[in-house]
């Protein structure tokens, strides 16, 4: 580390008076960030500089630069604002065509006692180079300028050896073409000016022209070698002594020097100009697609299959995935052929979250597989792109699409967070009501039963057998009600729980119909089923249980209105069932029916018809019922009955003939008035 002490310090570090603000100054280290992989090396050591001192406060500043922003990478930066964050500090931005003054004037304005900058990594000719263009590297400028402030240049980590080197801006074909045309041009030209008489200015203007439209084509180093070639070609045809590579006039040899040297100068500001074309087209290319990323997102309508199709049109890859090392992951889209997750190079499994495109087998490890290309979105979450035929990717744009992939991924589990929040509110809902009910409901079967109890154990009363047996018949409907309500409570609590595990078999409509309509008076309810019906896949006690509680409900709120019990009879179903040929069984009544805006309301625990206070029970009948059925992957819709009604609909899968042949499970809430 090379420490740069300025005058007019104290012995921690602080200004010469070592008062601020009526008590002595706090250390603020000032950080200079420019995006780069090794600037957590600045952070870490500022915070150790910070940890010596008697607390202060640490400032990463990231400058960015006009022009000057191509290299960094959103993924970096983030990763830096995060550890400064950690570190107690603060993040900031601030964008200034000179980086070393725009440093300078935050440390000044933000009264800092430290600064840390990192080492440029420019070689000596660019240190040189930079010192007579622009007053020295940006390290030397801040140690000029800082004044009373302490500055702490920290070296740069090397960059590895072996890292991908840069392939020319213009393009290699293009590239090619101008060395061609350095070779073929300079003679072409020689040629056409030896048709006529021509001096040796001529000549040499002639030539630049040549070396501009070799620049135009091909770059720097093309038009370098065309400009020394036209050199020799004007030096041996147009100078005196013509046919030898001697120069006998001075002037000549001067002209012959000032034409290479505008020939370089004029080459370099062409292909600057062409090189700085390509990039403004590139960056506005990657403008134009993070704009559409950032609009997807703020109007949500972004998915992470979107995200992944669109990465394949702007990268050209063959295939990307969101792969996770996280236990427990699944894969969230893609078809069933992709494989689950692939062995990564550190011999760990990454599950494939979602997938798009042609995405490689277990056999290639994600940072492994030729042509491919990993980008972290956080420390357990890749994005992988497969089947690039180039693999250096574009980093900012690729950390852009890796930072919406998280704020996806963040997304998602919010979303189930939010199910999960929901599902907790429904069961404290549920277990709200179920108290209100038993301080309430249970309380009514209780105090009858308590009454007429207490009435025969009256030894001071003489009761006639007649209104013994009436008392008896009480505590036996209260017990029986009592019976009734609490059933319907613990299986709504089932229900809810999910614990609910049918055991599924083939079952004839009519063996659960007849024990489910037992205790209702002869006469109250028609069975109407014909003969040849199919069996269906369900649980008999479960399937009773349902049919009871839908016959009990219509003939509490339709009472005297006729209740018929229909079905279909075609041994292939009239109706089917996620695909399947599906059986139905119509519990048909003729009252007053339900207004179509209820009907959803009607299937919801705690839910009385018409809101009869006289009505007793808890309002779980329809509720239990619906969630037995959809527990054996059917539906129970409600519909209107013609001429005034309503009629509710059982559908269950035809039997395949063995038992638990179809695994159950639970359709959606379905209606149909």
């Amino acid at each position: 580390m090379t420490k740069a002490t300025n005058p007019g310090k104290g012995p921690h570090g602080t200004r010469g008076s070592g008062w601020e603000n009526g008590g002595m100054a706090r250390e603020r280290i000032v950080i200079g960030l420019n995006g780069s992989d090794d600037a957590e090396l600045l952070i870490r050591r500022a915070a150790r500089i910070l940890e010596r001192t008697d607390g202060g406060e640490l400032v990463g500043v990231h400058v960015r630069t006009t022009g000057g922003t191509a290299g960094e990478s959103p993924q970096v930066l983030e990763a830096q604002r995060r550890l400064v964050k950690d570190l107690g500090g603060t993040y900031h931005t601030v964008s200034a065509t000179d980086p070393a003054r725009a440093l300078l004037d935050y440390a000044r304005k933000s009264s800092a006692t430290h600064i840390v900058v990192g080492q440029s990594r420019r070689g000596p000719l660019a240190g040189v180079l930079a010192g007579l263009l622009a007053g020295g590297t940006v390290e030397a400028r801040v140690v000029r300028g800082a004044g009373d402030v302490d500055v702490q240049v920290v070296p740069r980590v090397p960059p590895q050896r072996n890292a991908p080197r840069r392939r020319p801006d213009l393009g290699r074909t293009r590239v090619a073409i101008g060395f061609a045309l350095a070779a073929a041009l300079p003679a072409l030209l020689q040629l056409m000016l030896a048709a006529f008489d021509h001096s040796v200015a001529t000549a040499v203007l002639i030539q630049l022209a040549g070396a501009v439209a070799v620049a135009l084509v091909g770059g720097l180093w093309p038009a370098v070698v065309g400009a020394l070639w036209s050199s020799v070609l004007v030096n041996y045809f147009s100078t005196p002594p013509l046919g030898d590579l001697a120069i006998s006039d001075p002037q000549d040899l001067l002209s012959l020097a000032v034409f290479v040297g505008v020939s370089v100068a004029v080459a370099g500001v062409v292909d600057g100009s062409a090189r700085r074309s390509k990039e403004a087209a590139r960056a506005q290319a990657e403008a134009a697609t993070l704009g559409d990323l950032a609009l997807g997102a703020s109007r949500s309508e972004d998915t992470l299959d979107g995200i992944l199709a669109e990465a394949l049109d702007v990268f050209g890859a063959t295939g990307a995935g969101v792969y996770s090392s996280r236990e427990g992951t699944a894969q969230g889209s893609g078809p069933t052929s992709r494989p689950s997750g692939v062995r990564g190079a550190d011999g760990g499994i990454w599950s494939l979250v979602a997938g798009a495109g042609d995405i490689p087998g277990w056999e290639h490890g994600i940072t492994g597989l030729p042509g491919s290309t990993a980008e972290p979105v956080d420390a357990d979450t890749r994005l992988v792109l497969f089947g690039r035929e180039e693999p250096a990717v574009e980093s900012r744009l690729l950390g852009a699409f890796a930072v919406h992939v998280k704020a996806q991924l963040e997304r998602r589990q919010l979303a189930v967070s939010r199910r999960e929040v929901l599902r907790l509110a429904e069961g404290n809902s549920m277990r709200t009501a179920i108290l209100r009910a038993v301080s309430h409901d249970l309380r009514t079967p209780l105090a009858g039963i308590k009454l007429a109890a207490g009435g025969l154990l009256q030894r001071t009363v003489t009761y006639t057998p007649a209104e013994e047996r009436e008392l008896l018949e009480t505590i036996d409907e209260c017990t029986d009600r009592l019976d009734q309500l609490v059933g319907n409570l613990l299986d709504m609590s089932r229900i809810t729980a999910d614990s609910v595990r049918p055991l599924l078999g083939p079952v004839r409509w009519s063996e659960v119909v007849a024990p489910a309509l037992r205790g209702l008076p002869d006469g109250t309810v028609r069975v109407e089923l014909p003969a040849n019906m199919p069996t269906v896949e369900a649980d008999p006690v479960l399937l009773d249980r349902v049919i009871a509680n839908i016959v009990e409900n219509a003939v509490k709120y339709a009472p005297g209105s006729g209740i018929t019990i229909t079905g279909t009879s075609d041994g292939m179903g009239a109706a089917t069932l996620d695909g399947y040929p599906s059986g139905e069984l119509r519990i048909i009544d003729h009252g007053a029916g339900v207004p179509a805006g209820k009907v959803l309301e009607m299937f919801q625990p705690f839910q009385r018809l018409h809101d009869r206070p006289q009505a007793t029970g808890v309002g779980l009948g329809l509720a239990v019922a619906d969630g037995f059925v959809r527990a054996m992957g059917g539906t129970l819709t409600a519909q209107e009955t013609p001429g005034g009604g309503l009629t509710m609909v059982i559908r269950l899968a035809l039997s395949t003939g063995s038992p638990g042949a179809r695994h159950a499970a639970g359709q959606p809430r379905q209606e149909a008035i």
